[in-house]
Protein backbone atom coordinates (compact mmCIF):
# COMPACT_ATOMS: atom_id res chain seq x y z
CA UNK A 1 0.00 0.00 0.00
CA UNK A 2 1.38 3.46 -0.90
CA UNK A 3 1.86 6.21 1.16
CA UNK A 4 -0.93 7.84 -0.40
CA UNK A 5 -3.54 5.18 0.70
CA UNK A 6 -2.36 4.71 4.08
CA UNK A 7 -3.35 8.28 4.82
CA UNK A 8 -6.40 7.54 2.90
CA UNK A 9 -7.08 4.34 4.74
CA UNK A 10 -6.37 6.58 8.25
CA UNK A 11 -9.04 9.16 7.26
CA UNK A 12 -11.49 7.15 6.50
CA UNK A 13 -10.67 5.64 9.69
CA UNK A 14 -10.95 8.53 11.62
CA UNK A 15 -14.03 9.20 9.48
CA UNK A 16 -15.91 6.64 11.04
CA UNK A 17 -14.85 7.21 14.11
CA UNK A 18 -16.09 10.40 14.54
CA UNK A 19 -19.60 9.62 12.86
CA UNK A 20 -19.53 6.79 15.36
CA UNK A 21 -18.97 9.22 18.41
CA UNK A 22 -21.84 11.65 16.90
CA UNK A 23 -23.97 8.46 16.94
CA UNK A 24 -23.44 8.01 20.63
CA UNK A 25 -23.58 11.67 21.52
CA UNK A 26 -27.29 12.08 19.46
CA UNK A 27 -28.37 9.00 21.41
CA UNK A 28 -26.75 10.54 24.62
CA UNK A 29 -28.92 13.79 24.32
CA UNK A 30 -31.77 12.44 23.17
CA UNK A 31 -31.87 10.67 26.74
CA UNK A 32 -32.00 13.82 28.64
CA UNK A 33 -34.14 15.54 26.49
CA UNK A 34 -36.83 12.56 26.46
CA UNK A 35 -36.11 12.22 29.86
CA UNK A 36 -36.35 16.21 31.28
CA UNK A 37 -39.06 17.06 28.83
CA UNK A 38 -41.26 13.72 28.15
CA UNK A 39 -41.04 12.18 24.64
CA UNK A 40 -44.09 14.09 23.06
CA UNK A 41 -42.57 17.62 24.32
CA UNK A 42 -39.56 16.69 22.48
CA UNK A 43 -38.50 17.77 19.27
CA UNK A 44 -35.71 17.29 17.12
CA UNK A 45 -34.90 20.66 17.03
CA UNK A 46 -34.21 20.07 21.13
CA UNK A 47 -32.01 17.34 20.35
CA UNK A 48 -30.07 19.44 17.73
CA UNK A 49 -29.79 22.52 19.96
CA UNK A 50 -28.14 20.59 22.83
CA UNK A 51 -25.62 19.37 20.82
CA UNK A 52 -25.29 22.19 18.54
CA UNK A 53 -25.96 20.30 15.31
CA UNK A 54 -28.01 21.44 12.44
CA UNK A 55 -31.65 19.26 11.45
CA UNK A 56 -29.69 17.63 8.49
CA UNK A 57 -26.81 16.35 10.74
CA UNK A 58 -29.03 14.91 13.05
CA UNK A 59 -31.20 12.88 10.01
CA UNK A 60 -28.26 11.67 8.57
CA UNK A 61 -28.15 9.31 11.67
CA UNK A 62 -32.10 8.29 12.60
CA UNK A 63 -34.86 9.07 10.43
CA UNK A 64 -37.31 10.55 12.77
CA UNK A 65 -37.72 10.88 16.71
CA UNK A 66 -39.70 7.91 16.99
CA UNK A 67 -36.16 6.41 15.71
CA UNK A 68 -33.94 7.70 17.94
CA UNK A 69 -36.02 7.19 21.11
CA UNK A 70 -36.02 3.11 19.92
CA UNK A 71 -32.36 3.66 19.84
CA UNK A 72 -32.15 5.15 23.50
CA UNK A 73 -34.59 2.13 24.74
CA UNK A 74 -32.05 -0.11 23.43
CA UNK A 75 -28.77 1.73 24.71
CA UNK A 76 -30.44 1.41 28.26
CA UNK A 77 -31.45 -2.20 28.17
CA UNK A 78 -28.07 -2.88 26.67
CA UNK A 79 -26.51 -1.43 30.00
CA UNK A 80 -28.82 -2.57 32.45
CA UNK A 81 -27.77 -6.02 30.38
CA UNK A 82 -23.87 -5.52 30.52
CA UNK A 83 -24.24 -5.70 35.12
CA UNK A 84 -25.15 -9.68 34.44
CA UNK A 85 -21.75 -10.34 33.25
CA UNK A 86 -18.82 -12.66 33.57
CA UNK A 87 -18.62 -12.95 37.73
CA UNK A 88 -22.03 -11.89 37.78
CA UNK A 89 -23.18 -14.45 35.52
CA UNK A 90 -26.13 -17.22 36.99
CA UNK A 91 -22.96 -20.14 37.06
CA UNK A 92 -20.79 -17.94 38.54
CA UNK A 93 -21.05 -19.00 42.45
CA UNK A 94 -21.35 -22.55 44.09
CA UNK A 95 -22.33 -21.19 47.52
CA UNK A 96 -25.72 -19.10 49.59
CA UNK A 97 -22.88 -16.75 50.64
CA UNK A 98 -20.91 -16.19 47.33
CA UNK A 99 -24.65 -15.80 46.13
CA UNK A 100 -25.40 -13.23 48.49
CA UNK A 101 -22.23 -11.32 47.08
CA UNK A 102 -23.23 -11.89 43.65
CA UNK A 103 -26.33 -10.37 44.31
CA UNK A 104 -25.30 -7.32 46.18
CA UNK A 105 -22.71 -6.89 43.28
CA UNK A 106 -25.53 -6.90 40.70
CA UNK A 107 -27.70 -4.46 43.00
CA UNK A 108 -24.89 -1.96 42.85
CA UNK A 109 -24.05 -1.73 39.09
CA UNK A 110 -27.83 -1.96 38.37
CA UNK A 111 -28.22 1.01 40.99
CA UNK A 112 -25.13 2.68 39.65
CA UNK A 113 -27.38 3.03 36.13
CA UNK A 114 -30.85 3.06 37.75
CA UNK A 115 -30.49 4.38 41.00
CA UNK A 116 -28.32 7.31 40.70
CA UNK A 117 -30.63 8.75 37.92
CA UNK A 118 -34.28 8.33 38.08
CA UNK A 119 -34.62 9.64 35.26
CA UNK A 120 -33.47 6.33 33.71
CA UNK A 121 -36.49 4.46 35.21
CA UNK A 122 -38.51 7.46 34.67
CA UNK A 123 -37.92 7.07 30.51
CA UNK A 124 -37.48 3.46 30.49
CA UNK A 125 -41.02 2.25 32.01
CA UNK A 126 -42.88 5.62 32.00
CA UNK A 127 -42.37 7.55 29.19
CA UNK A 128 -41.11 4.81 26.56
CA UNK A 129 -44.43 2.48 27.09
CA UNK A 130 -46.85 5.25 26.16
CA UNK A 131 -45.02 6.49 23.07
CA UNK A 132 -47.02 3.58 20.89
CA UNK A 133 -47.65 -0.03 20.92
CA UNK A 134 -44.15 -1.81 19.88
CA UNK A 135 -42.05 0.00 21.74
CA UNK A 136 -44.72 -0.97 25.44
CA UNK A 137 -44.23 -4.49 23.79
CA UNK A 138 -40.22 -4.08 24.23
CA UNK A 139 -40.16 -2.64 27.44
CA UNK A 140 -42.75 -5.96 28.57
CA UNK A 141 -40.26 -8.06 26.76
CA UNK A 142 -37.34 -7.08 28.19
CA UNK A 143 -39.66 -7.11 31.82
CA UNK A 144 -40.40 -10.83 31.04
CA UNK A 145 -36.36 -11.12 30.18
CA UNK A 146 -35.35 -10.47 33.37
CA UNK A 147 -37.73 -13.29 34.75
CA UNK A 148 -36.16 -15.67 32.18
CA UNK A 149 -32.34 -14.30 33.77
CA UNK A 150 -33.33 -14.22 37.62
CA UNK A 151 -34.98 -17.68 37.45
CA UNK A 152 -31.25 -19.20 35.92
CA UNK A 153 -29.83 -17.76 39.03
CA UNK A 154 -32.14 -19.78 41.28
CA UNK A 155 -32.42 -22.86 39.33
CA UNK A 156 -28.14 -22.87 39.40
CA UNK A 157 -28.54 -22.97 43.44
CA UNK A 158 -31.39 -25.20 43.88
CA UNK A 159 -29.47 -27.46 41.55
CA UNK A 160 -26.35 -26.90 43.59
CA UNK A 161 -28.12 -27.36 47.07
CA UNK A 162 -27.98 -23.74 48.21
CA UNK A 163 -31.26 -22.47 47.40
CA UNK A 164 -34.75 -24.74 48.78
CA UNK A 165 -35.26 -27.74 46.27
CA UNK A 166 -39.01 -27.11 46.20
CA UNK A 167 -38.59 -23.51 45.58
CA UNK A 168 -41.28 -23.05 42.14
CA UNK A 169 -38.19 -20.92 40.33
CA UNK A 170 -39.74 -19.30 37.87
CA UNK A 171 -42.91 -17.61 39.79
CA UNK A 172 -39.98 -16.81 42.54
CA UNK A 173 -38.24 -14.96 39.86
CA UNK A 174 -40.59 -13.48 38.90
CA UNK A 175 -41.72 -12.70 42.59
CA UNK A 176 -38.78 -11.70 43.07
CA UNK A 177 -38.35 -9.09 40.06
CA UNK A 178 -41.78 -7.70 41.03
CA UNK A 179 -40.02 -6.14 44.30
CA UNK A 180 -36.90 -4.93 42.45
CA UNK A 181 -39.56 -3.33 39.99
CA UNK A 182 -41.59 -1.77 42.97
CA UNK A 183 -38.44 -0.54 44.00
CA UNK A 184 -37.60 1.31 41.02
CA UNK A 185 -40.86 2.91 40.83
CA UNK A 186 -40.38 3.99 44.26
CA UNK A 187 -37.53 5.81 43.49
CA UNK A 188 -38.63 7.65 40.96
CA UNK A 189 -40.76 9.59 42.97
CA UNK A 190 -38.58 9.26 46.30
CA UNK A 191 -34.90 9.71 44.60
CA UNK A 192 -33.44 9.65 48.78
CA UNK A 193 -30.16 7.09 48.95
CA UNK A 194 -31.22 6.65 52.82
CA UNK A 195 -34.43 5.06 51.74
CA UNK A 196 -33.41 3.28 48.47
CA UNK A 197 -30.50 1.48 50.68
CA UNK A 198 -32.95 0.37 53.41
CA UNK A 199 -35.59 -1.17 50.53
CA UNK A 200 -32.77 -2.85 48.87
CA UNK A 201 -31.95 -4.57 52.44
CA UNK A 202 -35.53 -5.55 53.12
CA UNK A 203 -35.93 -7.33 49.43
CA UNK A 204 -32.29 -9.26 50.46
CA UNK A 205 -34.56 -9.97 53.51
CA UNK A 206 -37.00 -11.47 51.73
CA UNK A 207 -35.41 -12.61 49.35
CA UNK A 208 -32.48 -14.92 51.49
CA UNK A 209 -34.89 -15.78 54.52
CA UNK A 210 -37.40 -17.21 52.01
CA UNK A 211 -35.62 -19.60 49.23
CA UNK A 212 -32.39 -20.70 51.55
CA UNK A 213 -31.74 -23.84 51.95
CA UNK A 214 -32.90 -25.11 55.53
Amino acid sequence: MTTIEQSGTRAARRAEQRKAELRREIVAASFDCFAEQGYHATGIADIAARLGIGHGTFYRYFDNKRDIVGHVIDDLIARILAALGDENAPDAVSTLEDYRLQSARIGEAVASLIGADPRVPRLLLLEAPGVDAELRERVLDFIESMTEVTAAYLAHGVGLGYLRGDLDVEESARAINGMILGAVIHGVRHHDEESQASLARAIQRLMYDGIAAR
